[in-house]
């Protein structure tokens, strides 16, 4: 890791995606911030939208990865509110007061959630014409959708119009999980412990199904991460957070040629959930909850 990418804060970071970040061991040395501390780690505890605490905790910082959110898709509106729009701008008020270079930003693919309902519903990859990718128009699918939106039109606003941040990079996650359900039955799977669906149902072929294009690792999710703060060539760019999966409509070959992003995993090598449906969770991690019992 060079020292550029020492000087980082993350906020959001005992988060879904956050401990994905921590857990990789690419954020040794970094700046944590989060509403809520971790028994574990050093994390500044204060929300978003405390401007005094974003500019305190920008000091010293050349690059801010920016997780935290209200990140349900149906969350209420005055949550989306200030976490993601009102935070949003604080965030970045503080990055360019304190002369940040570079803010990765976590956007959602619910920012072009619309188009998913005018796919081809057959088995298998869908045929290139229908890949989306990075000059897809916003079509959101909720509020949370346009929060994101948003997010990602303040970001280029702040990096074509002001000095800092130079360097931009907006990612449309896809299906990002915790560790017990990082794997592309995750959500499946998730529906059986909820009592949602038995395995044998329509209902979890489909959330399989629909994982099966969308999953992102946990590994592919930081190493995406890594790969946009390690650049130094975009001023600003959108790129899709998925694993190298055969029948994703989001494409990432545009993170592969401009950032260098090389997903090691893939839901092509999963033939079966793991044994009892939960994957066996080796890392030290926390996100404020547990896993459920199979």
């Amino acid at each position: 890791m060079s020292d550029a990418q020492t000087d980082v804060l993350m906020t959001g970071a005992t988060g879904r995606i956050g401990t994905a970040v921590i857990d990789a061991g690419i954020a040794d040395g970094w700046r944590l911030l989060d509403r809520r501390g971790h028994p574990d780690l050093e994390v500044i505890q204060a929300p978003i939208t405390d401007m005094d605490a974003m500019t305190a905790a920008m000091q010293g910082v050349e690059s801010v990865v920016h997780l935290a959110a209200a990140s349900a898709v149906d969350a209420p509106w005055e949550e989306v509110l200030q976490s993601n729009i009102i935070g949003m701008r604080r965030v970045m008020r503080a990055a360019r007061a304190a002369e940040v270079e570079s803010v990765v930003f976590a956007s959602s693919n619910h920012v072009v959630g619309s188009a998913e309902t005018e796919l081809p519903t057959a088995e298998g990859a869908p045929p290139p014409e229908c890949m989306i990718d990075h000059r897809a128009d916003i079509r959101p699918d909720s509020l949370y959708a346009v929060s994101k939106a948003f997010g990602e039109a303040l970001l280029r606003y702040s990096v074509e119009n002001h000095r800092y941040p130079m360097h931009g990079y907006a990612i449309r996650f896809g299906s990002v999980r915790d560790p017990w359900y990082d794997h592309p039955f995750g959500d499946a799977e998730r529906g059986v412990h909820r009592g949602r669906w038995d395995r044998d149902d329509e209902a979890y072929r489909q959330a399989h199904a629909r994982m099966h294009a969308m999953w992102q690792s946990r590994h592919d999710a930081a190493a995406l991460i890594e790969a946009c703060l390690a650049d130094m060539s975009v001023t600003y760019d959108v790129f899709y957070g998925v694993s190298d999966n055969e029948t994703r409509w989001l494409d990432i070959d545009h993170a592969r040629e401009v950032i260098g992003y090389t997903p090691r995993d893939s839901a092509d090598t999963w033939g079966a959930p793991p044994s009892g449906g939960v994957r066996r969770v080796t890392e030290t991690v926390w996100d404020g909850s547990r896993p459920p019992q199979s």
